[in-house]
């Protein structure tokens, strides 16, 4: 078995590229390998701001031969009538380097088999690594020197070897060869004679390959220096990933800012740390402290000038912070929302203002008649047209909070404003206050009907205003709040209070004159769109919970957003069904009938007692009950519904007879759907 090493050397690559080229490489060899039938144990992607390195293990040395079946002409047509092969036969065997002995008939068609000698694997890197490596696909690539093709980064040098050997390689304007560069400060002609050796190499040049190994390294680092201080390091995801593919041997440097600034909101000083200068905000006793952790990719001895460095920036971002502040608080947040007019929601869709206004009448419509709610929503976009939300817009909300708190609003209200955005990802954390459950379930649900009705919605590559997100953080936030909401009736006033571009009579009675998305928006055809869309979040959702086919049959027979804790209760219920026979006979039921009789059962057309005693028993299934008691009452039931079918024959010459026997179904169907469709199970 082999092992093949590739280290594509680059300028600085961007940071956001790296985890898709990760991806991408190790999908392109594992694709390359397997579509030419060439053995391999493992591909391991390695990625540093300055290389992208593949380590194949495993290899074998060459692929496997491959046998093809070839077709050629009618029989007729490939032998004359002497059993010789006419001009067509000889054609169809010099194409293929057939001899005469290599054809076969079959469904009167010649034949043959093929052997396609398998290729050495040094053929095929030779042949397939450089466009691996050039398919990568990524934004604003880029063209160096004279050259035509394209890459993130111009490429500086390749390193490619199999096991000791080199492998010849050439991309765009650059020859492989076994020399590789280590850190700037470092080492830089680097040379590997085995692949097994290169990760161990490149450490010892400063240099951590390993994009796991790195980031675990900046975690331990970051704690280490924190705990000198008796603090706790402070990061997300996103800036831990951001600082891996920016470093290659993160070294991290402790600094220190006026502890002044600590009287700015304490989200905008950690967003200036983390997300505008990648800085590990530091926190002692619960409380942010004017310390901060630099991870450089400095190895030398002399950090005075790096940490000088830092305090200016962050000095500097934090002065323009303190002056938009002070400048903002001037007046109080209600009177931005004048403001707002000035600000465009999304084409078709009004201003932020109109949003605003939209927000407080929704929420009215969710909750009531409650100040405090209306006011967070009349509220909640208003910071939008602050300095200090333009300059750091991904404060929005916090912004708004500390605005409010300085204008003297309820302290709830002030809540809500930051709330209503909540949650900020898939697995952020829900509002608290009703206030911002509430404006932000009207938020939510006022921009996915927008996109909507505008004809925007979701696909594959798309999610406008990130309408998904929306749609999960709308239906977190009811289940996990209990909330009572319709959302079926939520979504169509919802998008009646959306504006349209006719004038004069009410909307409803301009449907037929309406053309484009107001027409659809308002033909009840948007609706069911956004319904269909929220269902299929929510089945997303709760799959990694419960049965995909429970969720599918509990939605089936009612709208589940009518109601999501009473779905909740039935998917729960569903879940747990174990009789076989009751479900057969459901199954059963809907097979009969290909739609429900409209008819009232007669009992004077009863022939068979087994038809009285059907009747009787699903008239005691009580649908005031409790899901798991009437689920027991289905199932008791059910001898009587076995019974029915063993002694009965439904369609019946007698079309009266025969309807009659369909309404007793209908009936017994209605109480099946009460809890789901189990014909979908």
């Amino acid at each position: 078995m082999s092992k093949y090493l590739l280290e594509v050397g680059t300028e600085e690559l961007p940071y956001k590229f790296i985890p898709s080229a990760i991806e991408q490489l190790k999908c392109g060899f594992e694709n390359f390998l397997n579509g030419n039938k060439v053995a391999f144990e493992d591909v391991k992607v390695y990625a540093t701001p300055r290389r992208l390195a593949v380590i194949v293990s495993g290899l074998e040395k060459e692929s496997k031969d491959e046998v093809k079946v070839v077709k050629g002409p009618v029989k007729k047509v490939a032998y004359d009538e002497n059993g010789n092969l006419t001009k067509a036969g000889e054609g169809f065997c010099k194409k293929n380097g057939l001899t005469p002995d290599d054809l076969y008939i079959e469904d009167d068609y010649i034949h043959a088999k093929i052997v396609i000698k398998g290729k050495s694997i040094v053929e095929l890197l030779k042949e397939n690594v450089p466009s691996i490596v050039l398919k990568l696909q990524g934004s604003h690539f880029m063209r160096w020197a004279d050259n035509e093709e394209k890459f993130s980064r111009p490429i500086r040098w390749i390193v490619s070897i199999l096991d000791k050997d080199e492998v010849k390689i050439k991309i765009i304007d650059k020859e492989s060869s076994n020399v590789t560069r280590g850190h700037r400060f470092a080492q830089q002609n680097v040379y590997i004679n085995n692949p097994d050796d290169y990760v161990e190499i490149m450490r010892n040049c400063c240099v951590i390959v390993d994009q796991n190994e790195r980031k675990q390294r900046i975690i331990e680092r970051a704690k280490e220096e924190a705990e000198k201080l008796g603090a706790e390091p402070y990061y997300t995801d996103d800036l831990l990933d951001e600082v891996t593919f920016i470093t290659e041997y993160p070294v991290p440097a402790v600094c220190e800012f006026n502890p002044d600034y600590l009287r700015l909101p304490e989200e905008l000083v950690v967003t200036v740390m983390a997300v505008h200068q990648r800085y590990f905000a530091l926190y002692k006793d619960g409380k942010l402290i004017n310390k901060f952790i630099t991870m450089t990719n400095y190895i030398g001895d002399e950090f005075e000038n790096i940490k000088a460095g830092n305090v200016r920036v962050i000095k500097a971002r934090l002065d323009d912070a303190v002056f938009f502040f002070n400048e903002d608080t001037k007046k109080p947040l209600a009177d931005y929302v004048e403001d707002l007019k000035g600000i465009t929601f999304q084409k078709g869709m009004g201003t932020m203002y109109d949003k605003a206004q939209r927000l407080v009448k929704l929420s009215k419509l969710i909750a009531g008649n409650n100040p405090s709610i209306e006011r967070t929503a009349l509220l909640a976009k208003a910071d939008l047209t602050t300095s200090l939300v333009f300059e750091f817009t991904e404060l929005q909300g916090f912004i708004g909070a500390d605005y409010a708190r300085v204008s003297n609003e309820p302290e709830n209200v002030c809540e809500g404003i930051k709330e209503h955005y909540f949650p900020l990802n898939a697995d952020g954390e829900i509002a608290k206050t009703k206030e911002g459950q509430i404006v932000g379930i009207a938020d939510k649900i006022d921009t996915i009907c927008a996109v909507f009705a505008e004809g925007k919605k979701p696909t594959g590559s798309s999610d406008p205003l990130g309408v998904r997100r929306a749609a999960l953080g709308i239906i977190r936030t009811i289940l996990a709040n209990d909330l009572k909401i319709d959302l079926v009736k939520l979504i169509n006033e919802t998008l009646l209070l959306l504006p349209v571009s006719t004038e004069g009579e009410s909307m409803l009675d301009k449907v037929k004159n309406l053309t484009g998305s107001c027409t659809n928006r308002l033909s009840g055809k948007c609706s069911e769109e956004i319904n269909e869309f929220f269902i299929q979040r929510l089945i997303i959702f709760l799959s990694e919970k419960y049965d995909k086919n429970v969720l599918e049959a509990c939605a089936a027979n009612k709208n589940p957003l009518a109601d999501l804790t009473d779905y909740i209760k039935r998917v729960e219920v569903v879940s747990e069904l174990n009789s076989p026979a009751m479900l057969e006979s459901a199954n059963r039921v809907a097979r009969i009938l290909k739609e429900d009789s409209k008819k009232s059962v007669n009992k004077s057309l009863f022939r068979e007692p087994a038809e009285n005693m059907l009747l009787e028993q699903i008239n005691t299934v009580n649908e005031n009950m409790d899901y798991r008691t009437y689920l027991k009452q289905l199932e008791e039931i059910n001898p009587s519904v076995e019974k029915f079918f063993n002694d009965v024959l439904v369609m019946d010459k007698d079309e009266n007879v025969k309807e009659n026997r369909l309404a007793i179904l209908t009936l017994l169907k209605a109480k099946y759907n009460h809890l789901a469709d189990f014909s979908r199970l």
